[in-house]
């Protein structure tokens, strides 16, 4: 790869697919205001249609009520960026292989930094099913998401699409109660995309290095993904001459927002192992 050679868009394209792959709580968002973005630092508005009365008939009916919306906005406030350096003699020996390897890498930095981010903002923008932290152990972890189930239906939340992010020890201990292990049989067994590891009390089950922790309790979130929007673009990629070395410079800015806009659709639960 050569600076004369190099096409952003390219690059921009691999990245940006290959941080749909890497994601786990971005791939759960809607992301229906992305292509708003065009700088960091922008407002995305997002306007909501208030809820439509319901009457009584009794033979006549009301004067037409006048449909109004909420304005509520998401700010792009997140900018990272990559900057790394090709040396010639090493571009001439690795060549093969290395637009991919190295979108890759790329990728997988910037995707775990906006999943931190975003596992952040539903934590404390979603509805917490209880104040009190719950000691997860081999016995109950099944039950819990139960509990977050039942807490979930209670509050309107749609049954089709929902999901839950545990931790890997949380899996260990699903793997240890029969309830989980064998529904599904195979389909619990396998290791699917995006830490999509199974399925139990109606979410799709994935696991995460990610779930927010603090002093030793971990927020296990789950949700449907019309809870929370989230919004990405890949605003700059571009390579240079590096005036240090005989070396090409390849560098780009990802720049991202997310904000929780239905509080129900979002179950969080303080949890520790």
């Amino acid at each position: 790869m050569a600076v004369s050679s190099f096409i952003p868009e390219i690059w921009s394209a691999r990245i940006l697919d290959n941080l749909n792959k890497a994601h786990v709580y971005a791939a759960l968002c809607n992301r229906d205001y992305e292509g708003e973005i065009k700088n960091a630092g922008d407002t995305v508005h997002v306007n909501s249609l208030t809820d439509v009365t319901i009457g009584t008939y009794s033979g006549t009916l009301s004067t037409p009520e006048t449909l109004t919306t909420t304005d509520a906005t998401m700010a792009i406030d997140q900018a990272k960026y990559f900057n790394f350096m090709l040396d010639d003699v090493d571009k001439v020996q690795a060549l093969p292989g290395l637009l991919e390897k190295a979108t890759q890498s790329a990728a997988y930095g910037l995707a775990d930094e906006s999943d931190k981010y975003i596992a952040g903002i539903m934590a404390t923008g979603g509805h917490a099913l209880t104040g009190t932290t719950v000691a997860i152990t081999s016995s109950n972890a099944y039950t819990n998401l139960i509990d977050m189930k039942v807490d979930m239906d209670e509050n309107n939340v749609p049954n089709e699409g929902r999901w839950v992010v545990i931790t890997p020890a949380y899996h260990g201990l699903l793997l240890q109660d029969a309830r989980f292990v064998g529904y599904g049989t195979d389909f619990n067994r396998e290791l699917l995309t995006n830490g999509r590891v199974g399925r139990a009390a109606g979410f799709d089950i994935y696991v995460s290095n990610n779930v927010p922790e603090a002093s030793s309790v971990y927020t296990i979130i789950a949700g449907v993904n019309a809870g929370c929007s989230y919004a990405e673009q890949l605003i700059e990629t571009e390579a240079l001459r590096y005036q240090g070395a005989f070396a090409d410079v390849v560098r780009g800015l990802h720049v991202y927002g997310a904000k929780v806009f239905q509080t129900n659709a979002i179950e969080t639960c303080p949890c520790s192992f």
